[in-house]
């Protein structure tokens, strides 16, 4: 494979400076406005026709019903914020199929108030000079990637738990396609909560708990009432684990040339009791970094089912009676094949068993194409 160089999409985040925090709050409660009307239009239109065909209302109709709103006396938003919210909350809706979506709240004392979120289309935002020029008002940030090199398109400013605003922005960059190194091998992960990655090498990538290190001083500041330390710290753990599967995910895909992950359903698990540890480990952030990195790098990647993986013995394909079966057999952590009598980890026979599945798939979609 030689060096090339393609074009792809990536999406940057810039923080704002402070002294616009005011104007993009209220830019936010006019969008939250928009929100709330569309979201109000729409169920009264499927109630009006509850004897006849639903009717759901398409982004266009929401534009036209929304036009002129950015005219109004007092509104502080421009035409094409108007319609991307139109749109996004079209898009909602047909994602989640609900008759209506939950609520914008401007109310910043509220329990239920909505983060500050202000959607643009790419024509409505330039970058001259080291400034942002957006709705008619020149914003300042910390310029960390040089916007003055990329085109902007579609994005949106949003705010965090602590009041900082930001600027997600798509820009289309030329992006260096590294060779696979010579002899770059085949990687099968297993995804768990004791450990975080079991790899198909023998080797885990076990980070601390992020949320459970820091569970004892959020507990405090929780019972003193400190919101915002509490917001603080919820940051930090954030950060924390947004580096950590980074860096892990980077070095991953720089030394394999084909990565095949086991198909946890996070999301199922997340209605446990181990609830905690699995939004914790963050399984879905590792796998979604993962998959775009190994397409920017020309690595296979794919998810795959992972059933009786654990129980499955690696080397001779046996599942005898010994290997850990069910919730009981939650604890054992080593094992012997009854067959071939391997000795076998627990994490680490998954992570083999999936790396082989995910070959098989492969080699079975390329002779049959």
């Amino acid at each position: 494979m030689y060096d090339t160089k393609m074009e792809a999409t990536r999406t940057l985040k810039l923080r704002i400076k402070d002294k616009h925090a005011k104007v993009m709050l209220a830019m936010a409660r006019d969008v939250n406005q928009v929100w709330n009307f569309c979201n109000e239009t729409q169920f009264r239109s499927l109630r009006r026709y509850c004897n006849r065909p639903k009717v759901w209302l398409s982004g266009f109709d929401l534009q036209t019903l929304t036009n002129g709103f950015s005219k109004c006396e007092g509104v502080s938003i421009g035409s094409a914020t108007q319609q991307q919210v139109c749109e996004e909350f079209a898009t909602r809706l047909r994602q989640f199929r609900r008759q209506r979506l939950s609520w914008r709240v401007s109310d910043r004392k509220s329990p239920k108030y909505s983060l500050g979120w202000v959607p643009f289309k790419a024509r409505a935002l330039t970058y001259r000079k080291g400034q942002l020029r957006f709705n008619g008002i020149n914003i300042s940030l910390w310029d960390s990637y040089g916007l003055s090199k990329y085109e902007l398109k579609a994005g949106s400013f949003n705010e965090d738990s602590r009041g900082r605003w930001y600027l997600n922005v798509s820009v289309k960059m030329r992006v260096e396609q590294s060779r696979v190194p010579d002899g770059a091998s085949v990687l099968g992960i297993d995804l768990g909560l004791k450990t975080l990655a079991a790899y198909s090498d023998g080797t885990s990538f076990n980070p601390s708990k992020w949320y459970r290190d820091s569970e004892g001083a959020l507990g405090i500041a929780q019972r003193a009432r400190k919101k915002k330390r509490v917001r603080a710290i919820h940051a930090r753990i954030a950060n924390q684990r947004k580096d950590a599967i980074h860096k892990e995910t980077s070095a991953l895909v720089k030394k394999h040339a084909a990565i095949f992950v086991g198909d946890v359903n996070a999301k199922a698990l997340a209605q446990t009791n181990m609830a905690k540890s699995v939004l914790d480990a963050a399984w879905t952030t590792f796998r979604t970094q993962l998959k775009y990195k190994a397409i920017r790098q020309c690595v296979v990647f794919a998810e795959v089912n992972e059933a009786f993986s654990t129980q499955t013995c690696s080397c001779c394909g046996a599942m005898p009676p010994s290997s850990p079966k069910g919730r009981a057999g939650l604890g054992i952590r080593q094992w012997t094949c009854g067959d071939c009598k391997a000795v076998h980890d627990r994490d680490t026979n998954a992570a083999r068993n999936i790396a082989r599945l995910g070959l098989q798939a492969l080699v079975e979609g390329i002779s049959g194409s």
